[in-house]
């Protein structure tokens, strides 16, 4: 297929990139407020990106996931890629699950009301990814009304990050500490 000049439309275009730069599967609802189409529209455009990249045999497919979507390794390459990449292949993180992920190693246990207001945006769609990939567990509740599950890292984070233990991770700075204590009297005096 050197010679086919098969364009995509803008929309579909439009979608493809917002996919690449997220690089964390995205939902339908914050795919139409990024690109403001309508769902139909929206639609049409995922058919037609996913059509295209499947059609050229690319190394990507786009993949649709509980109602979210990203680009995985085509399934074809994956044996190939494991010598290279191993659980990269799968398991890469974005900024927002690494960040998650540091504030409750750092911070455990924690909450996720906790993570939220030191990261200062909703982060129970992260939470959930870092509880699937088995980083992170619930080790208790806080006694407060409602009794807000805690988490902590678990055995698996330590083999994958290479930590002997959670006091193996790098040192805080005063500022950094105070940022992930969420502690503003620490903070302030920096």
């Amino acid at each position: 297929m050197i010679g086919d000049t098969t364009i995509l439309s803008s929309n579909a275009r439009l979608v493809e990139v917002i996919l690449f730069l997220e690089n964390e599967p995205v939902g339908k609802d914050k795919l139409g407020r990024l690109t403001g189409m309508e769902e139909r529209i929206l639609l049409d455009a995922l058919r037609e990106l996913q059509d295209y990249w499947e059609a050229h045999m690319h190394g990507l497919h786009l993949v649709e996931d509980k109602g979210t979507y990203c680009f995985l390794p085509a399934t074809d390459l994956h044996d190939r890629l494991r010598d290279c990449y191993g659980k990269k292949v799968d398991r890469r993180l974005s900024k927002a699950a690494l960040e998650t992920l540091s504030i409750i190693a750092y911070s455990q246990p924690v909450t996720r009301r906790d993570v939220e207001n030191i990261r200062g945006v909703a982060s129970d769609n992260i939470v959930r990814l870092l509880r699937e990939r088995e980083y992170i567990k619930v080790v208790g509740r806080k006694d407060v009304p409602g009794h807000p599950c805690l988490y902590g890292t678990t055995k698996k984070f330590l083999f994958e990050f290479n930590l002997p233990s959670i006091s193996a991770l790098p040192k805080l700075s005063e500022i950094d500490r105070a940022r992930f204590t969420n502690d503003e009297e620490l903070y302030d005096a920096n």
